[in-house]
């Protein structure tokens, strides 16, 4: 907090303070705060950065009684303890707090229709303003479809309803990515772990490691699917490393990568000297795994950060017409990848 903003007893920093810090006048700071779509970007800059040295904090419970507007988005999204998920709902809850808006969560334990249901009627009868969808939906449902018609909605994941708008990580080129750096390192084909089925992300890497081998003239093998959890890679990695051609993998997520490593060392194949491993997602563990891993890196927190943004201007002009927004996933190499047949040939290694 802003020294204003922690003196004992001081006056509140309120928006006339912010505008004057920032140079601009209290109505760009109120667009701003609001999230509107027509500021210029280093003025929106200008105006959080003096919302963050001053330590202002809207009063949104007197906004809403004199405006009628909650000040708050809702978001759905599936209870797990991966990391991914977390990162994700972290950049939410930051570019939303900047622009002045309360998140309430609401967590489905099924990927089930009626479950996703029930958490866009809670986040409903709460007065959200909008909501982003968190949650690999694979399936709609006229439900779902009737209350992302009343509430401006934002799905990831690359979910999609009717009337939603999409901001999502394009996962065919993540898989492509990893898929095509093994192949460039002159492994004959590549192999497969890949997420549970019902996820759109799971579908879209394998199309896209598939759709690889396939166009390079590789022979595809059969994958194998995992849940994303570090047990099932293990499990998982038992069944690759008993299959001696298996020189290359791709790994749909950086946990069950972890475990795909400890099942490959209790079978005495090394990474990389035996099996080279490409994953998905670049955790902060990924760096520090052992051997440091090579991944596909997501931005997860800017993920987050874009849905916030699609989701205010959505608010504020519903009837615009927005496009899907796609963001590109990086290739990280580290120490989980190496050359077909080199240093596992070197005698005595």
């Amino acid at each position: 907090m802003g020294k204003k903003g922690a003196q004992a007893g001081a006056r509140p920093p309120g928006m006339a303070d912010v505008a004057r810090t920032a140079g601009v006048s209290a109505q760009t700071v109120s667009r701003v705060l609001s999230g509107h779509p027509h500021v210029q970007e280093r003025t929106r800059a200008k105006v959080l950065a003096a919302v963050e040295q001053l330590g202002y904090r809207r009063n949104n419970a007197a906004r809403m009684l004199s405006s009628g507007r909650s000040r708050t988005i809702g978001v759905v999204t599936l209870q797990t303890t991966f990391y991914s998920r977390a990162a994700v709902t972290s950049g939410i809850e930051h570019a939303a707090q900047a622009a002045g808006y309360a998140v309430s969560t609401a967590t489905t334990t099924s990927l089930d229709t009626s479950a996703i249901e029930a958490a866009l009627s809670r986040l409903a009868d709460q007065g959200v303003e909008g909501v982003i969808l968190s949650v690999p939906l694979v399936h709609t449902s006229p439900r779902i479809e009737q209350l992302t018609r009343a509430v401006p909605t934002i799905t990831i994941d690359g979910s999609r309803t009717d009337t939603t708008e999409v901001v999502a990580v394009d996962q065919t080129l993540a898989a492509r990515l990893a898929t095509r750096h093994l192949l460039d390192l002159g492994h004959e084909t590549v192999w497969h772990i890949a997420g549970p089925e019902r996820w759109l992300e799971a579908g879209s890497r394998c199309d896209g490691w598939r759709a690889t081998l396939e166009e390079a003239g590789r022979p595809v093998p059969p994958p194998l699917e995992g849940d994303w959890s570090p047990a099932s890679g293990y499990r998982n990695g038992l069944i690759l490393g008993r299959i001696p051609d298996a020189t290359a993998v791709f790994v749909a997520s950086d946990e069950m990568a972890f475990g795909v490593i400890r099942a490959l060392a209790e079978l005495g194949r090394r990474v990389p000297e035996d099996v080279s491993l490409v994953s998905v997602d670049d955790i902060e563990l990924a760096a520090y795994c052992s051997p440091p891993l090579t991944t596909v890196a997501q931005p997860f927190t800017r993920t987050g950060e874009l849905a916030v943004a699609h989701l205010l201007r959505h608010i504020a002009a519903p009837d615009a017409v927005a496009l899907p927004e796609t963001v590109e996933p990086q290739l990280v190499i580290r120490a989980s990848t190496a050359p077909a047949g080199g240093p596992a040939a070197v005698p005595g290694a």
